[in-house]
């Protein structure tokens, strides 16, 4: 076997060990075995890229104008795309996602993300308000140094989607992956650099988010901090982070409906919902892990679900043909499989999966499940209400409208829900009606990185997307001048 990869830490512009020369084991799910050692990082390590990302700020990049940084943006893209199977191939080995899924949506999302904003950036147009004599119109300054705090399901796709726009702005940053997918970051931090970066502009710290997290959110020179992960944990980050006057954006939680009517496409509802509930292997905060359907098709439409989700491949996330790979680990997929007991317990039955399937070696030490999808619960049950994050759905039956936005609206999270109408004046006050940030209508997961995405409830706090993220990870400054 070969040795494992180093992860180090890359702070002012290189590799770096970590201060306390502790490391941790990066598994890869699929298979059990360690492929990386991770650097654990603590405060020493935190302060250090703090004081990098501060020394930045004043520095070369303070002087770089808005099409520089657009430019750098560019080229990080191009990085990027040049190593696209090296960074798919990172991306399953670290979460356990099929190569195929990480090369056909989590890679090419990057990429995405950071052409995305240079355009934005160079689009940019800011306020200006004449009135007799006087003029004001409106400047952008960097926050400054910034935190960008991410999880293991989608792992480069949302660190891009933080880092881009924080670095088109003019910010340094400090980035913390989850120790559990720390592999595609640092590949990252070797393409940001080797486009031109200023040392220190990006600064990547690995380890527990106990050790480096909480360090990260306590630091006085950083001033803002970005934040993707559960529910619990974004609380303990804002009750710290709050008093010290940080900005914050906080995106959390989710238990998001799929609201079927009896009028929709049939067969692409169908499809929809499968895809929304089991995609990534229901590791996406956005998946629609409650099946709402109307009472007039619901045992239809329950079969034909259930022979569709049965129909999906669990395996070698190397193979193309495979649907669902691995969770995230051994931990992980002993709660989800809690959550199936529960269900029972619940008076639910378990139309097909929740089992570990049989896979030759070395996937027979994976954590592999086969995705489950659950009938005949209560919607206001613990199973059908609590974020679950796995590849486990619920299904129920609704008869009215009303119901179904009753239904949608009774959790305590508000993410997202896709709805499944021909109707279109019925799928406009429905979705105005959801308490949630952000409505499908005959889709789901379609992304137009121009518009807000956040939640409400406990799924978050403000918005990122487009100009909300210029906003978030920027300053704006009015200057009025008497003519």
């Amino acid at each position: 076997m070969n040795s494992p990869k180093m992860l180090s830490h890359f702070i002012d512009g290189e590799p770096q060990a970590p201060a306390s020369g502790r490391w941790l084991d990066d598994v890869n799910p699929a298979t059990g075995e360690v492929h990386a050692l991770i650097a654990r990082g603590d405060a020493e390590d935190v302060d250090r890229a703090a004081a990098a990302a501060k020394a930045a700020l004043r520095g070369p990049w303070s002087q770089w104008t808005a099409e520089r940084r657009a430019e750098l943006l560019e080229q990080i893209a191009a990085g990027i795309e040049a190593r696209i199977d090296e960074f798919a191939e990172a991306e399953s080995q670290d979460q356990g996602k099929p190569v195929s899924l990480a090369r056909r949506m989590d890679i090419p999302r990057a990429i995405q993300n950071f052409r995305f904003f240079a355009s934005a950036l160079r689009a940019e147009s800011l306020g200006a308000h004449p009135t007799l004599g006087v003029l004001n119109y409106t400047a952008r300054r960097p926050l400054g140094v910034v935190g960008l705090i991410t999880p293991w399901n989608l792992p480069l796709y949302l660190l891009t989607w933080k880092t881009a726009p924080a670095l088109a702005m003019g910010n340094t940053v400090v980035a913390k992956p989850s120790e559990l997918t720390p592999w595609t970051a640092s590949l990252l931090a070797e393409v940001i650099q080797a486009a031109g970066a200023p040392r220190g502009v990006f600064n990547l710290v690995h380890g527990l988010g106990a050790e480096v997290g909480q360090a990260l959110v306590e630091h006085p020179d950083v001033v803002g901090l970005s934040f993707t992960g559960g529910t619990v944990t974004g609380r303990r980050l804002a009750a710290t982070a709050a008093p010290m006057l940080k900005k914050l954006s906080l995106e959390l939680g989710g238990k998001n409906a799929t609201l079927v009517f009896a009028d929709a496409d049939f067969d692409q509802a169908v499809e929809g919902a499968c895809r929304a509930a089991f995609l990534n292997q229901g590791e996406i905060c956005l998946c629609g892990s409650r099946i709402l359907v109307e009472r007039p098709i619901y045992d239809r439409f329950v079969a034909a679900l259930t022979e569709k989700v049965k129909a999906l491949r669990v395996g070698d996330p190397a193979d193309p043909t495979t649907d669902l790979g691995a969770l995230i680990s051994q931990e992980h997929r002993a709660k989800v499989e809690g959550y199936l007991r529960l269900a029972v317990e619940e008076g639910g039955t378990i139309l097909c999966g929740g089992e570990r399937p049989n896979l030759p070696a070395p996937h027979d030490a994976g954590a592999f499940l086969t995705p489950a999808l659950v009938s005949g619960l209560a919607p206001t049950c613990r199973t059908a209400t609590e974020e679950i994050f796995g590849p486990v759905a619920t299904i129920h039956p609704f008869d009215t409208e009303d119901e179904a936005i009753t239904l949608n609206n009774l959790t305590r999270y508000g993410l997202s829900a896709s709805i499944w109408t021909e109707g279109l004046r019925r799928a406009h006050r429905v979705a105005e009606a959801l308490d949630v940030g952000l409505v499908w209508v005959n889709t789901w997961m379609l992304r137009d990185l121009r518009v807000p995405f956040g939640g409400v409830k406990d799924s978050g706090v403000g918005r990122e997307g487009g100009a909300h993220s210029f906003e978030f990870f920027s300053e704006a400054k009015n200057i009025c001048v008497k003519l």
